[in-house]
């Protein structure tokens, strides 16, 4: 029996901890006794817990005009459907990518294209690296501008959209590479 009560402190004690560290700069965690509980770690230890927000204001960090659209999982593509646009996606970027490396003459320009990553160098101006994620159903983009990106296939657009801001894949890229190079590229 001592040595039940033991575990249970212990494991009481870690788990008092681990909340603590949770809520350590915006909330304070409270212990009660309690008779009754739910589950079965509560019922074990004997104790609940709660947590209570000081924060009246509201975060500032949440805009929720901008907040990233809903994903529909009804449309959610099947694996061939997204490995067919995807390779597709990618095979045209590359073909027009190459067109566009002769058309600026850029020191350092090269393209890559293994493993399904599409890697774009730019020399000085940086590198764009677009790679499938088949668990995700999604095309991930690293921007030497924008930062990393993630677009999933919209059905009505018929378009790869990131879903922060809306934008689409191929004109994110238009923009950028002609903001970078200074010569127009089209994409679509």
């Amino acid at each position: 029996m001592a040595s039940k009560l033991l575990l249970q402190r212990r494991l009481f004690r870690f788990l008092r901890q681990s909340q603590e560290s949770l809520y350590s700069c915006s909330s304070s965690s409270s212990i009660q006794r309690s008779s009754f509980h739910s589950t079965k770690q509560t019922e074990i230890l004997g104790f609940s817990t709660s947590s209570r927000s000081f924060c009246s204001r509201k975060s500032s960090l949440v805009d929720e005009s901008n907040a990233p659209a809903p994903i529909d999982y009804t449309s959610l593509l099947q694996e061939g459907e997204f490995h067919r646009l995807a390779e597709s996606t990618i095979h045209s970027l590359q073909e027009k990518f190459e067109d566009y490396g002769d058309f600026i003459d850029l020191d350092g320009f090269d393209i890559d294209y293994a493993n399904d990553v599409l890697t774009v160098k730019l020399g000085e101006l940086g590198t764009y690296v677009l790679n499938k994620q088949t668990p995700n159903r999604q095309l991930w983009l690293s921007s030497p501008v924008s930062g990393p990106s993630r677009f999933d296939w919209d059905q009505v657009t018929k378009a790869w959209i990131y879903r922060r801001n809306k934008a689409n894949l191929y004109k994110i890229l238009e923009d950028e590479l002609e903001q970078l190079s200074g010569k127009p590229i089209v994409l679509s």
